[in-house]
């Protein structure tokens, strides 16, 4: 189907922009059931590209029980200390800031055990937790093309398919499923059906980022087991909680929110994602407060299509996270 023109190409760029904003988690290949907050357990999922899945995957750690250092941070080459959680946090173009985080841990000497996701959050959760490092990260970042997420939807409900971002997501995985990743991953999604979280640890990495980056309106939900799933930014705008599950006893919070008084509300792709940063700041406070460390990057003015500011973007997460490292107690 050919990109039309004028508005609505604007138009899909803010809702490709938007659907990396919010958050979510599903998957499809082989994703076995992981288990939400609220108890809800996700269906299985058809296996994934990659093959068949490992009898055990590492997306049910279990705690190291080991006594942490002073401040809980675990650091390379320790023996005893807490594990570590990085909970990523929606905000579309914003969630280049994540790059930023992982180049300053892995710059201070900083372990992360366990990562959680929720919609741009999940799609740099996914690459990092894949084994991606910071540098290739970074590479991966700066030379995005935002137009290759823009596959058009035929139906009534939707702008994108979203089908593109969940070959991307796979092509920079080498295909393989979650639970064959270098660290535990999860992602999370809304359930469409009774509004509650859902947190996928196993399957198909690309479906898992492309429903967790599945806002309402503009792409399509994303059909698995008899329900739909949608943006977990409903939710759980940043996935504290998530990163408690997989194991972590010392959870990273970084939060990319929109400031609402910074974005514009001149079409309804906007005014979609205007509504999911009001809502986002007050859903998102109270998994925040539960974070041992709280990182919030200043970018909070810029648009969630500023896909043109990425290299900020990076360099202010990089910063942020760097302070904030600096103010802790040392072991």
């Amino acid at each position: 189907m050919a990109v039309p023109a004028g508005g609505r190409r604007r138009a899909l760029r803010a809702a490709a922009a938007g659907a990396l904003a919010a958050v979510a988690g599903t998957l499809a290949g082989g994703c076995a059931a992981g288990r939400a907050a609220s108890g809800a357990v996700p269906p299985a999922l058809p296996p994934s590209a990659a093959g068949p899945q490992p009898a055990a995957g590492p997306g049910s750690p279990a705690a190291s029980g080991a006594a942490g250092s002073s401040n809980g941070i675990a650091r390379t080459g320790e023996t005893a200390r807490r594990r570590v959680g990085l909970a990523l946090g929606g905000g579309a173009a914003r969630g280049f800031a994540h790059v930023g985080v992982v180049l300053a841990l892995e710059r201070a000497g900083w372990t992360v055990d366990v990562v959680a996701g929720t919609s741009a959050g999940s799609l740099v959760g996914a690459l990092y937790a894949s084994g991606m490092d910071g540098a290739r990260l970074r590479a991966a970042a700066l030379s995005f093309d935002e137009q290759v997420l823009g596959d058009w939807s035929v139906g009534s409900r939707s702008l994108i398919a979203g089908r593109a971002l969940q070959d991307l997501v796979n092509r920079h995985v080498g295909g393989r499923p979650i639970e064959r990743f270098a660290k535990p991953f999860a992602a999370v999604a809304t359930d469409l059906y009774n509004g509650r979280k859902v947190v996928f640890r196993t399957g198909d990495a690309g479906l898992a980022v492309r429903a967790s980056s599945a806002v309402p309106g503009l792409f399509e939900p994303v059909a698995l087991g008899g329900r739909e799933y949608v943006d977990g930014g409903l939710v759980s705008p940043v996935p504290v909680r998530t990163c408690r599950e997989l194991g972590a006893q010392f959870v990273i919070a970084v939060d990319i929110s929109a400031q609402p008084q910074f974005q514009e509300t001149g079409s309804m792709a906007q005014v979609l994602l205007q509504t999911f940063a009001i809502m986002g700041r007050s859903i998102a406070s109270h998994e925040l407060a539960e974070a041992q460390l709280v990182v919030r990057p200043p970018i909070g003015d810029l648009g969630s299509a500023a896909f043109e500011a990425r290299v900020r973007a990076i360099e202010e997460g990089e910063r942020a996270m760097a302070s904030a490292l600096a103010k802790l107690a040392r072991p």
